[in-house]
């Protein structure tokens, strides 16, 4: 595994959401309140569409593009009868910070 910093710890608290990036690649963190940080893909798996502006009441992350719902502990869909999950990254924290293995990471394109 290649963990890849995304952020000091003090970036999310409990009940809190957090989009970030590893090169080209996002990052949502997850605080569900009173659980664990949970990192996943920061892409709506029902359509490929950016998480930045999702909102998150401390229990579920809701994509703002089709107000679909998921559990911000497993990731599964709460909204829709439908199998479609968050994808999951693996998480760890070292010394205040946040690492997450999102795979191989390229740089992002530089502005021209």
């Amino acid at each position: 595994m290649a963990f890849t910093s995304i952020c000091p710890t003090s970036a999310i608290r409990e009940g809190g959401m957090g989009f970030f990036r590893a090169g080209k690649k996002s990052v949502l963190l997850l605080w569900p309140a009173g659980g664990e940080l949970k990192a996943y893909r920061g892409r709506c798996p029902h359509a490929d569409v950016p998480l930045d502006e999702a909102r998150f009441d401390g229990q579920t992350v809701t994509c703002p593009h089709h107000n679909w719902g998921f559990d911000s502990v497993n990731g599964k869909c709460v909204t829709h009868a439908v199998r479609n999950t968050l994808h999951p990254y693996p998480l760890q924290v070292e010394g205040g910070e946040i690492l997450v293995d999102v795979g191989p990471v390229k740089p992002a394109r530089q502005a021209s």
